[in-house]
């Protein structure tokens, strides 16, 4: 037997005039539509836009110990579509002001013992979101086993995906962190070259639309979700973490008692620009916490151990770096591993000082880990519970350091997230700043929690410092980031060199290095390049990285695809700020569209006619502007 589910989507007087199936929850718009459909006691979700497929039918289901829900399953009561509305503010990210408005409607389903579960549904202008809910009540403890929705896509479709690490690979232990390079532009079905699957955000494209596929509001409760390994046929399923990856001793997937919700399952989709201008990561997120705003503080940094590494770190090397950041007007400097051992409390507070006197804040490594890895770098084990958290934070609060960089987290295992959450919840009652390094996905906690500036979870520069075979990949890896690992969340990328790498060629142009200074999105930038480095450049060039803005009003793609090329407009005030690399070998000429910006008059920022040189030149807004940008090159344009 086949039911196709009979759903009232608000205005629905209107959705005559849509080619769209009647039995559809649609986008306020009406150009998004999802059918849900019983057959044979499985339930199923299809996904259409102007008409067109963009999901084939997908599976949807959870089996817990003790209850299946996802066979034999009957639909036992439907809520009427209503009308979804939020209006919230971001300190970090793509928009300051957002507003989210979607339909939503809930299934109740029930099994063949009577025990029952809601999949409630919401779509947007910019794509859909669904969780799901179980409160009955014959099940006290409610575990999870295995989620078993799916996203099926036709067979047509390619992706954008970065293989997930295998737990305690890698360095001393450290994976996984979400630090491999991308497959671009592969046939679905591909299989991950790991066992541990595809990691969040996992880019798509099926005919004329894009699809980002993620997860919001995570909670702590439910473990950190991936794409499975196999995905046969296009049909992509969600994949757990490996046992390994866990707080030791602790668990690995959803476990509660009471009521059991899932995090949103978000697909973001439409055309490219609107993929890429979409804030559904940060949407379908918990509202913000209660935190002191005058603390919330985006800014800029500087950061020696980038290009230095570990012999920088002690006292004099960092005054110098402080003494940096007052010159750049920067607002931080980030003082990486083993401060304790080369520096010390006592030191760190002279140096808190000083940089107090400079109007620079300080912020402090630490080391996550307890015994998840092997990584021997300290502070270490100082912060496993809350009894500790509280000690070292009010003892840093005290000394006047404002935020902390938290490294060599264990993976996505229920518990490991649950560590995150307990971290920024004392980071917060702190006062202090975080940002997680080693880590997973954000999965828009920036909304939730504040305090959180930054994550990496991304193959950052870093990397491109160890091996050649890096820094050659770089420019193609940069190209994607807009459009997967930095589509909803910060990303702590610590980018923009414009002097040596030691033992490496840089693959890059200073106009690309520029143009990621604002392309990036992190609540605190950290940038990679040395006083030397900056020594080289034009004074405009350090006068534009002096006003650049630590946060942004508005954004709005312009041009690009993944992995090729991106440019990206950002609003700060009343000046737009237009960047733009090009990740190909060959010179591209690209014609912008500027006319949103009112015929403004400014100035680009590009690359010169000798090898790391700069020029710039005065531009005019308009429906077509032409830039070329260099092989590896990039560009600014400020109006």
């Amino acid at each position: 037997m086949v039911k196709t589910l009979i759903v009232t989507a608000a205005a629905c007087a209107a959705a005559s005039a849509v080619a769209a199936p009647a039995a559809a929850l649609y986008s306020p718009d009406k150009h998004i539509a999802v059918t849900v459909r019983e057959a044979d006691g499985k339930l199923t979700y299809a996904i259409a836009r102007d008409g067109k497929p963009v999901l084939l039918a997908s599976d949807l289901g959870l089996q817990l110990a003790g209850a299946d829900l996802t066979n034999e399953l009957s639909v036992v009561a439907t809520t009427p579509s209503h009308a979804v509305e939020d209006h919230y503010q971001m300190a970090v990210g793509k928009r300051k002001d957002i507003t989210y408005r979607a339909n939503e409607q809930s299934w109740t389903l029930q099994n063949t013992k009577q025990q029952k579960m809601d999949i409630v549904f919401r779509v947007s202008n910019d794509g859909v979101a669904f969780r799901y809910v179980v409160a009955e009540p014959s099940l006290p403890l409610k575990k999870l086993v295995q989620e078993h929705t799916t996203f099926a896509f036709a067979a047509s479709a390619k992706a954008w995906l970065q293989p997930m690490s295998v737990a305690q690979t890698g360095w001393s232990n450290s994976n996984p962190s979400y630090e491999e390079h991308y497959q671009k532009e592969i046939a679905v079905g591909t299989k991950s070259p790991t066992e541990a699957g595809w990691v969040f955000p996992a880019l798509f494209r099926s005919g004329a639309n894009w699809v980002a596929i993620s997860e919001a509001n995570m909670d702590g409760s439910w473990q950190a979700s991936r794409l499975a390994q196999d995905s046969s046929g296009g049909k992509y399923s969600i994949g757990n973490p490996m046992a390994a990856e866990v707080f030791t001793n602790q668990g690995l997937m959803a476990e509660v008692e009471g009521t059991l919700t899932s995090p949103w399952r978000v697909l973001a989709l439409g055309s490219l620009a609107t993929v890429t201008n979409s804030t559904l990561g940060t949407d379908l997120a918990a509202p913000a916490i209660a935190f002191d705003p005058s603390l919330v503080k985006p800014g800029h940094a500087s950061w020696s151990w980038a290009i230095l590494k570990d012999d920088s770190i002690v006292y004099d090397v960092q005054k110098r770096f402080v003494d940096y950041a007052a010159d750049m007007h920067w607002d931080y400097t980030l003082i990486d591993v083993n401060w304790d051992r080369n520096i010390g409390y006592d030191k760190i507070k002279q140096l808190a000082d000083y940089a107090a006197s400079k109007n620079v804040g300080l912020i402090l490594w630490y080391n996550s880990s307890g015994a998840w890895n092997k990584t021997e770098y300290t502070p270490k084990s100082q912060l496993l519970t809350h009894e500790q958290r509280v000690q070292e934070f009010k003892r840093l609060r005290e000394i006047g350091i404002k935020g902390l960089k938290i490294d060599f987290f264990g993976g996505d295992g229920q518990s490991m997230i649950a560590y995150y959450t307990d971290i920024l919840r004392d980071a917060a009652d702190a006062g202090l700043l975080i940002n997680f390094h080693g880590s997973t996905l954000p999965r828009g906690w920036t909304r939730t929690w504040p305090n959180l500036m930054t994550m990496e979870a991304i193959r950052g520069f870093e990397y491109t410092t160890f091996e050649q075979k890096d820094q050659d990949a770089m420019p193609s890896h940069a190209a994607m980031l807009p459009f997967t690992r930095n589509l909803f969340d910060p990303m702590d990328f610590t980018p923009m060199v414009f002097g040596d790498i030691p033992n490496i060629k840089r693959a890059s142009t200073n106009g690309f290095e520029l143009a990621t200074s604002v392309l990036y999105l992190s609540g605190i930038q950290h940038f990679a390049e040395t006083p030397d480095g900056m020594a080289t450049v034009p004074d405009y060039v350090k006068g534009f990285l002096r006003e650049l803005p630590r946060s942004w009003d508005d954004s709005r793609f312009i041009d690009g695809y993944p992995g090729k090329y991106a440019v990206i407009a950002r609003r700060a005030g009343n000046t737009w700020y237009i960047a733009g690399i090009n990740g190909t070998d060959a010179e591209k000429t690209l014609t912008l569209d500027l006319s949103f910006v009112n015929g403004k008059q400014g100035v680009i920022f590009t690359d010169g006619a000798q090898a790391r040189s700069f020029s710039q030149r005065a531009i005019a807004a308009g429906k077509k502007v032409a830039v070329t940008v260099k092989p590896h090159g990039g560009f600014v344009i400020q109006l």
